[in-house]
């Protein structure tokens, strides 16, 4: 992937998926944007990071790989087409965009939900997700007529290449292969973007633009460690047990899986919702 440059949301955290993502892009020779919000962890149990250590740190592993960060909070009227104007400003045009930032926390059952709780969830992690992804496919000129065309008429799609081309992912979550209690508005607002993946993707394609979603599973990012559990531990360590592998995912597993959707080898791979999960979903 060298000389391609991809935006990646959510990156605030050595133990978060966005900062996997982002060592594993860089490591594949991409030129990054970072966007990170670490007043969203603070008051968490597993609580953040210094953001500017971390970006050292992976600039150090890989010089010049961050071309720029920035810090926003996605839940904000205007958010999603700011950060896409302030990445293209400083690295110039985008070739891939990773959704990986999320809201978590703030959430409640069915009947612990109310009108903040879901909007605050839709808005970051829906709404901010589908609006990022309008702003950077309009970098792409389309390539095929917008509106449907008459009975019998054919359509006409330029060829392009895979440097002409741009790739984006979204994360989901397991909601679509098991309940979520508790979790109802994130749940909810992460459905969405499983069940939008392929309207989506079919208006992405007129500018060239392939969409893929991923599913990564229990993946352990601080939240099922001991003295950062988010849950009991008897119940994190009995459903570590059934694990077909012994364990939960780690970011660098589902970051393994981002990279190559951001690769030319993944050109055939269009419109997907992908399970990745080492077998959780399975029972």
């Amino acid at each position: 992937m060298a000389g391609r440059t991809i935006l990646v949301t959510g990156v605030s955290r050595r133990r978060g998926i966005g900062f996997g993502i982002a060592a594993a892009l860089a490591d594949a020779g991409a030129r990054l944007v970072l966007h990170h919000y670490a007043p969203h962890d603070e008051p968490q149990p597993w609580g953040s990071d210094d953001v500017d250590a971390l970006l050292d740190d992976l600039d150090a592993a890989h010089p010049g790989c961050v071309l720029a960060d920035v810090s926003l909070d996605l839940s904000g009227a205007g958010a999603a087409k700011e950060l896409i104007q302030t990445a293209t400003q400083a690295a110039g045009r985008l070739d891939g965009l990773v959704c990986n930032h999320a809201r978590s926390g703030g959430d409640g059952s069915l009947f612990d939900v109310d009108d903040e709780m879901l909007d605050g969830h839709w808005r970051v992690n829906a709404r901010s997700t589908i609006l990022l992804t309008r702003y950077f496919a309009e970098q792409f000129e389309p390539r095929a007529p917008q509106s449907p065309t008459a009975p019998g008429q054919r359509l006409t799609r330029e060829p392009h290449d895979d440097r002409s081309s741009g790739r984006v992912v979204w994360l989901t979550s397991g909601q679509i292969d098991s309940p979520m209690p508790g979790e109802v508005a994130y749940a909810t607002s992460k459905a969405a973007l499983a069940g939008v993946t392929k309207t989506v993707c079919a208006e992405l394609l007129s500018r060239g633009v392939a969409l893929n979603t991923i599913n990564p599973g229990p993946v352990n990012t601080g939240y099922m460690d001991p003295e950062t559990a988010d849950r009991p531990l008897d119940e994190l360590r009995a459903m570590e047990a059934r694990q077909p592998f012994g364990r939960f995912g780690a970011p660098e597993d589902a970051a393994r899986l981002v990279a190559w959707l951001m690769s030319p080898a993944s050109r055939w791979v269009v419109g997907q919702v992908i399970t990745s999960d080492g077998g959780f979903s399975l029972g």
